[in-house]
């Protein structure tokens, strides 16, 4: 079965909707989502409708928790969490509550955001030094808990990136279809970037020595995205969009 994993597409329905049409044309027979799915100034109501028209396997993202356990103190704070409640309606709230925190495909997969503990924990990225470094083979088998699935696939860090461990485990992170770049003061001050504004995911399918992986960047209109951005007031997602740069 060849499968599409997407993640952290952070309401970017012009991103969404390249790679739904890429995978499709690429065979994909399931499409699994990793969540952070709708916060972003982008096209949340958009995003929620695209999303209805096909079938995917959705587990919950940090953001997505904060869509549905928004305190009316940190809603009047946020005006990107304004605008996505007000965008979404009680629908898609509803269904975010609805998700999964992770998720086992079958006897070999396993689905998560961040790791199989914490959706708010990097799993392969250590981000101490300000940008991402890849953890140690034995720093990722303590923050996977316990999880002994021969196929691990999470999001959380928008870094396209896969990982085979000493146990033989490999692990897969789609990217993000999204949102390319991003900054962030927790757990320090660090930013994610992929150097270019392409939308990405990953096809995944099994063969006879194990499993064949594709880290895959889309082409698409990221100046439609950055433009909705800036409605938003948001520059600095304008700027993450059109670039894949943090700064």
């Amino acid at each position: 079965m060849k499968i599409a994993a997407l993640s952290d597409i952070h309401s970017n329905v012009f991103a969404l909707d390249a790679v739904i049409g890429d995978a499709k044309r690429r065979g994909a027979e399931m499409m699994l989502n990793l969540g952070d799915v709708f916060y972003g100034p982008i096209a949340p109501r958009a995003t929620y409708d695209l999303l209805a028209e096909h079938e995917f396997v959705t587990i919950s993202g940090n953001q997505d928790r904060q869509l549905h356990e928004a305190t009316a103190e940190e809603i009047e704070s946020n005006p990107t969490l304004q605008f996505v409640l007000n965008d979404l309606g009680a629908d898609p709230v509803a269904w975010l509550e609805s998700l999964p925190f992770d998720y086992r495909l079958n006897d070999e997969i396993y689905l998560c955001h961040g790791s199989p503990t914490d959706d708010l924990e990097y799993l392969l990225e250590n981000v101490e030094s300000g940008h991402a470094r890849l953890r140690s083979d034995r720093e990722i088998v303590q923050l996977l808990g316990g999880q002994q699935s021969n196929l691990i696939i999470c999001g959380h860090t928008h870094t396209p990136r896969t990982v085979l461990l000493d146990s033989g485990q490999l692990i897969v992170n789609p990217g993000s279809v999204g949102l390319p770049a991003y900054t962030d003061d927790e757990p320090v001050a660090h930013a994610m970037e992929n150097f270019s504004p392409h939308a990405a995911y990953a096809m995944i399918e099994k063969c006879a020595d194990g499993w064949t992986v594709q880290n895959i960047l889309v082409p698409y209109d990221y100046r439609k995205a950055a433009a909705e951005a800036k409605k938003q007031n948001r520059d600095d997602w304008a700027w993450f969009l059109s670039t894949g740069r943090g700064h």
